[in-house]
């Protein structure tokens, strides 16, 4: 132990983009930690953000999903060190991190959280919805070769049903390997895999108030949002279809917007 700390791992939640975003105790964590480790595959800062990080912390490493999936390598690093395992957002967000540290306790490893701002936040607050009115979140895809899966939609659809908001989170990586290589995806991404999902759905599922609603999905209000976060923020009010026509951020998501209050109507019409 370089810094006479506890080993184990800490699982640090470094916001959304920017080093001014992040807690004291995070910067104070990975600055304490023998090794910093940066998860590079859920989702990606700045690479200017990172080297500022860097030079305010010290030496960070990539890790990618294989890492932290399939973690005997750190478990055992971490029986003589401190680790800490910079995330983007909040760290607990994720499944991935949540099974990351059932497995590391029940190793008998010390496995400490440090929260911070998440996405899941950002959206409700920057757009102006209301988060009490938001269901469901869901992963928009790339659609991989032939194979088309349509559950992000079906959460949508559902959630729209019932008059529920749904944050999409866009894909990161087109393999779906989580080992490098990310792109982010682009609102013209989403549209492709929407378009192809909808196809699906209206061959395939039973349910004939969904197949209505896929019917007319195109036409659909979303919030295009952007670098939420950032210096960068960009939102935009538009259809599903129109997101070809739009350019997007470094990371993007998006709201599929349900029955709207009159207060909300106004907040979303200042992103038009």
């Amino acid at each position: 132990m370089e810094n006479g700390n506890e080993t184990g791992f800490s699982l640090v939640g470094i916001g959304p983009g920017k080093v001014e975003s992040m807690t004291i105790e995070a910067i104070e964590a990975a600055k304490n930690s023998d090794v910093r480790l940066y998860e590079a595959y859920t989702a990606l800062w700045p690479e200017s953000e990172l080297k500022k990080l860097e030079a305010m912390v010290g030496p960070i490493e990539r890790i990618m999903r294989p890492a932290v999936e399939r973690p005997e390598e750190l478990f055992q690093r971490a029986q003589t060190t401190s680790i800490a395992i910079l995330v983007v957002g909040d760290p607990m967000q994720a499944t991935t991190h949540i099974d990351f540290q059932l497995r590391a306790e029940k190793q008998g490893l010390l496995c400490r959280v440090i929260h911070g701002i998440s996405v899941t936040t950002l959206v409700p607050g920057s757009t102006g919805l209301s988060d009490y009115k938001f269901g469901r979140s869901t992963t928009l895809t790339y659609p991989y070769g032939d194979w088309v899966v349509t559950s992000p939609l079906e959460v949508m659809l559902r959630n729209q049903m019932q008059g529920l908001h749904t944050l999409v989170l866009f894909d990161l990586d087109p393999t779906g390997a989580g080992t490098g290589d990310q792109r982010p995806m682009q609102p013209s991404d989403a549209l492709a895999s929407i378009e192809k999902m909808a196809a699906k759905l209206r061959d395939s599922v039973v349910d004939d108030a969904m197949k209505t609603q896929a019917q007319f999905i195109l036409d659909s209000m979303c919030v295009l949002c952007s670098d939420l976060g950032t210096d960068d923020a960009l939102m935009k009010t538009t259809t599903i279809r129109n997101l070809g026509e739009l350019s997007g951020g470094r990371l993007n998501c998006m709201v599929f917007l349900a029955s709207i209050s009159e207060m909300e109507q106004e907040a979303i019409n200042r992103w038009k």
